[in-house]
């Protein structure tokens, strides 16, 4: 029994370290491949070149290897490490810009971000910027916000009390400690359980690159929750395991305040994933310079060095697989006419539901292996962006660059759960959170762009069944209920932005418009307007499902990327894209940006002594 034991674990040493550490295909992270940094280029027809790129069949490069669907961060990030060792890629956009929830849009004069509100764990030396810098060339430029960059906002007005959240390892805890004193013992345990949980991601990704053999293996052993505390702690509620340090309410909330990155409230969130979060702003919060839009602008030329493409308005309606199942291309819908494109490869970053329920044929949609995926997942809940153009500089509006998260107490779960049980008349009328940000007080390209103007982008949370009857609906014409429905959270958001933000008044106001979950539908095709891809509640990080939900789909040559491969938001896309490249190339990427990272580190120390 013992020798058989033994054998097992050998075996399962070996393929620890085969997969792990597999270095057996090319790596697009082997050179350091950044360049002086060039200047922002601010002409807007210029940037229209490069991320407005129309279908035409004309444009669709010979000889592909790779077809990737949706130009989101996901999809164009794993373009880029493809195209890094030489394949040729066609990345296809149904939007009219290339980027997903990283594009902007402009109305009156004013430009919005539509997802990018600010990124983490972008110091130089960090093994996430090194990737970002070598998937951009180095030209994507990152400011850092103001330090609070997070402002937690909780109360009415007559009974407000603000905390502010300051980025660095030793001061955020130092900062909670001064605001609440009495709680050292509440705040170190915190922060020990958010520091063991986030190292154990590594099983996450290792769940999902090894076999499948090996991962069922690791799970139904208990062997996966047993080498990795993050698995460990995935089925504990972040409101279980706050409400067990603290009887301090507001300090449980402060805790529990960053819930609305990732769409859950805090009674259904795995404290796993929020552990996640709570570490990728410990060093800071960055923006980038000249734009959100600059992501995909220096992404798509090193795409298209390598033979590829990035084409927008070229919605795909279906996969195509032959007599044995395997996909080999997709179809493209081109005014009435379907244009077939061919690839070995088909790697989908339009979401698990929309690659599985709408791309594939009926047969295939009812494979067991399919729907057992889908019965493991569930939509995430539907987003509600407001955003305002303003008359004014920063100065004169009181702008910063830092976040607003403005709560109406600090009983989330109750709030929330009122609020999306509620008829959506009333609940328009009582929103019980709001995300304020201003991208032009981060940027500071903004003043030479867009003199005495400024932006204000709030973010909350709407169910989609509040919205559904107009979805088919014109965009620009859903008529007269829709739009009094729009103005009721309007309205309800801009009260909370004047209390907020005093200087702010009506008259300064020089646009306002909302995009709702059938707008998230139509323009980032968003199932149910889902903002952050599957829910992220609890059972999402069951070691199971992560086993199970993998890049390499149950059919032959289709793949998964972006969030719903690994977790939500920016860096959760980009981390789903290493995975799925590490499938596809046959080696450990994570650990090759870790690599680069450490040896750019040295190569500049080394500079450094030597001056």
């Amino acid at each position: 029994m013992w020798i058989a034991i033994a054998l097992i674990c050998l075996a399962l040493v070996i393929f620890l370290l085969k997969y792990v550490f597999s270095t057996t295909g090319p790596n697009p992270f082997d050179v350091d491949t950044r360049e002086p940094v060039r200047p922002i280029v601010f002409d807007k027809k210029e940037k229209k070149k490069v991320l407005k790129q129309g279908f035409l069949t004309s444009k669709v490069p010979a000889n592909l290897d790779v077809i990737i669907v949706g130009s989101g961060i996901g999809g164009l990030g794993l373009g880029v490490l493809l195209a890094k060792v030489g394949k040729k890629v066609l990345v296809l956009e149904q939007h009219d810009r290339a980027g997903g929830c990283c594009h902007t849009f402009t109305e009156k004069g004013f430009e919005f971000d539509v997802g990018i509100h600010y990124i983490g764990d972008l110091l130089e030396h960090k093994p996430f910027r090194c990737m970002l810098d070598q998937m951009t060339n180095g030209q994507l430029q990152w400011v850092p916000l103001d330090n609070p960059f997070d402002q937690v906002v909780l109360g009415p007005p007559e009974n407000r009390r603000v905390y502010p959240i300051y980025s660095g390892k030793d001061r955020f805890p130092d900062e909670l400690k001064r605001l609440f004193p009495g709680e050292d013992q509440a705040i170190d345990e915190y922060m020990r359980l958010v520091k063991k949980a986030g190292r154990g991601i590594w099983m996450l990704a290792f769940l999902k690159i090894c076999p499948l053999p090996v991962a069922k293996f690791l799970v139904y052993t208990g062997l996966a929750n047993r080498l990795s505390f993050f698995f460990k702690m995935s089925s504990r509620s972040l409101t279980e395991v706050v409400n067990e340090l603290t009887e301090n309410k507001d300090l449980r909330a402060v805790f529990a305040y960053i819930f609305g990155t990732y769409g859950n409230i805090p009674k259904d969130t795995s404290f796993s994933m929020h552990s996640l979060l709570v570490r990728h702003y410990w060093n800071g919060a960055w923006y980038p310079k000249g734009g959100a839009s600059e992501i995909a602008y220096h992404m798509i030329p090193i795409i298209e060095k390598a033979g590829g493409a990035v084409l927008v308005r070229a919605p795909v309606n279906r996969i195509l697989f032959n007599k044995a199942n395997e996909a080999f291309g997709v179809s493209v819908m081109k005014g009435q006419e379907e244009v077939h494109i061919h690839a070995p490869m088909i790697i989908s970053n339009a979401g698990i539901f929309n690659t599985y329920q709408k791309l594939l044929p009926k047969e295939l949609q009812a494979m067991p292996a399919i729907q057992e995926q889908l019965g493991m997942m569930k939509n995430g809940e539907g987003g509600l962006s407001i955003f305002l153009g303003l008359n004014g500089t920063k100065e004169e509006l009181g702008l910063d660059a830092q976040n607003y998260w403005v709560f109406a107490e600090n009983n989330y779960d109750e709030l929330v759960e009122a609020y999306s049980k509620g008829e959506r008349e009333e609940s328009a009328r009582k929103i019980p959170l709001l995300f304020l940000a201003s991208p032009s007080a981060k940027d500071p390209t903004w003043e030479e762009r867009s003199p005495g103007k400024s932006t204000l982008s709030l973010v909350s949370f709407a169910k989609y069944e509040w919205f559904e009857e107009w979805v088919d609906d014109k965009v620009a014409n859903r008529g007269p209920d829709y739009k009094d429905l729009k103005q009721t959270f309007i309205d309800t958001a801009l009260d909370v932005v004047m209390d907020v933000m005093p200087k702010i008044t009506r008259d300064k106001i020089a646009f306002v418009d909302a995009g709702t979950p059938v707008t998230n539908n139509h323009y980032i095709g968003a199932p149910r307007g889902e903002i952050y891809g599957a829910d992220h509640g609890i059972e999402r990080f069951s070691a199971k499902l992560n086993a199970t939900i993998r890049p390499q789909t149950p059919l032959k040559n289709l793949y998964l990327t972006g969030q719903d491969v690994f977790v939500c938001g920016f860096a959760g896309a980009l981390a789903g894209a290493l995975t799925c490249g590490s499938v596809v190339l046959g080696r450990n990427l994570h650990l090759d940006a870790i690599g680069l990272a450490k040896k750019i580190k040295l190569i500049k120390v080394e500079r450094t002594v030597i001056l």
